[in-house]
C-alpha cells in the first residue's frame, strides 16, 4: 500500500472515567463513555423504547464496562418511581404459586421494573410486620396474594397511596384492584362433580388456612345438599399449612379411622392428594374403583401419576402477567379499565376419578 492510499481504522474506544478514590461512578461519567448527553443516557436505561438502538447500544456497552449501577433512591426522589414492585407469598416452599411469580418477574422486567418478593406465612401479624417494611420503602405497586383482612394494613396500604392488587381471590371490595377467582364457587363445583361421577360418600382434608377453609366449607355445604354424606356433618381433616405429602398420608389414615365407607376426598392441594394416593396405594385401596381423589392446583408432576391425578386448575401465568400491567399501567398514570377480573378455574379430570 502507497503512501496515496487512504486507510481505515476503527475508532479508538472512550477511556474509562477516572475518579478519585472513594468517589462512586456517576451517569455523566457513562454518558461521556457512550458519548451522549446525560439526559440521553438516562433516558436509555430507563425508557429504552424512547431512544435509537444505536444509543442503546453504547450506553448499555458503557455501563457493562463500567460496572455502573444506577442509584435508584436518587432517581425515585426525583421521579417518584422506584420501578421496584412488590409481592407477597404465604410461601415460597409449595410450588402453587410459582406460575404467578414467574409471569410477574418477567411481565415487570420487559418494562424496566424489578420485583422484590416476600414470603408472609399464613399468620396475619407477620403479614402486617412484613407490609409496614415494604410501604416504608415506597415501591411503585404491591401484589398480594389473597384479600387483605387485616384493618390495620389495609388502613396503612390506602394512605400510602401505592397501587395494590390482591390475587388468587374475589371479593366485591378489594382494597384497590384483584386478579382471582372465587374459592367457594371451586368448592362447590368439586362437589357437583363427584356427584355427577357417582361418588356418594365423600371426605375433605384441608389445610389449615383461610382461602383452603373457605373451599372446603362450599364443598361440604354443596355435598350435603346432594345427600354425599352418612350423617349430617362432612368427614373433614384438617392439616398444618403449608401442606404436605405426609399431612396427606396422615389425612386418610384419620377420616379411614372415622368413616370407613368414604368414597372420594376432595383434597385442598396437589402435594395433599398425592399423600393421599400413596397411602391409598400402600392400604391396597384401590382408585379411582373404590376412592376418588380430586386434588388442587395442578402441579406439573400430577399428570405423571399413576394413576394421574384429577386436580383444578388454576391459571396462575395469567394471574400473575394481570396484575403485573395491572401495576404497570396504574405506575404510569393510567386508569385500569377492569379492575376487578375473575380469571375462574379448571376441573382437570384423569385417571384418580
Amino acid at each position: 500500500m502507497n503512501d496515496s492510499e487512504a486507510t481505515e481504522t476503527a475508532p479508538e474506544a472512550a477511556p474509562k472515567p477516572r475518579r478519585r478514590k472513594g468517589m462512586s461512578l456517576t451517569l455523566r461519567d457513562v454518558a461521556r463513555m457512550a458519548n451522549v448527553a446525560p439526559i440521553t443516557a438516562s433516558r436509555a436505561l430507563n425508557t429504552p423504547q424512547a431512544v435509537s438502538d444505536d444509543i442503546l447500544h453504547r450506553v448499555r456497552e458503557a455501563v457493562e464496562r463500567t460496572g455502573y449501577v444506577p442509584n435508584l433512591l436518587a432517581g425515585g426522589l426525583a421521579s417518584r418511581r422506584s420501578r421496584l414492585v412488590a409481592a407477597v407469598v404465604p410461601t415460597v416452599a409449595g410450588s402453587v404459586f410459582l406460575e404467578t411469580v414467574e409471569a410477574l418477574t418477567d411481565t415487570l422486567a420487559a418494562a424496566g421494573y424489578q420485583m422484590m418478593l416476600g414470603q408472609s406465612g399464613y399468620a396475619g401479624s407477620r403479614e402486617d410486620a412484613l407490609l409496614e417494611t415494604i410501604i416504608a420503602r415506597r415501591p411503585d405497586g404491591v401484589i398480594l396474594t389473597g384479600i387483605m383482612h387485616s384493618q390495620l394494613a389495609r388502613r396503612r396500604l390506602a394512605a400510602s397511596g401505592i397501587p395494590v392488587v390482591e390475587t388468587w381471590d374475589l371479593s366485591p371490595n378489594p382494597l384497590d384492584m384483584l386478579v382471582g377467582f372465587s374459592h367457594e364457587q371451586l368448592g362447590a363445583a368439586v362437589a357437583h362433580f363427584l356427584h355427577r361421577r357417582g361418588r356418594r360418600r365423600v371426605a375433605a382434608i384441608t389445610a389449615d388456612d383461610e382461602r383452603a377453609r373457605r373451599r372446603r366449607g362450599a364443598f361440604a355445604t354443596a355435598a350435603l345438599s346432594l345427600g354425599m354424606s352418612a350423617g349430617p356433618e362432612l368427614p373433614q381433616h384438617t392439616v398444618p399449612a403449608p401442606s404436605s405429602v405426609a399431612s396427606g398420608r396422615e389425612g386418610l389414615r384419620a377420616l379411614l379411622a372415622r368413616a370407613p365407607g368414604i368414597d372420594a376426598i376432595f383434597c385442598s392441594s396437589d402435594m395433599v392428594a398425592l399423600g393421599v394416593l400413596i397411602e391409598a396405594q400402600a392400604l391396597g385401596i384401590a382408585v379411582p374403583a373404590q376412592l376418588a381423589i380430586v386434588g388442587m392446583g395442578d402441579l406439573a408432576l400430577s399428570r405423571d401419576l399413576q394413576p394421574a391425578l384429577t386436580t383444578v386448575r388454576i391459571d396462575g401465568t395469567l394471574i400473575g402477567d394481570t396484575a403485573a400491567r395491572y401495576i404497570i399501567q396504574r405506575a404510569e398514570g393510567k386508569t385500569v379499565a377492569q379492575p376487578i377480573r375473575d380469571v375462574g378455574f379448571t376441573i382437570v379430570e384423569r385417571g384418580t376419578t
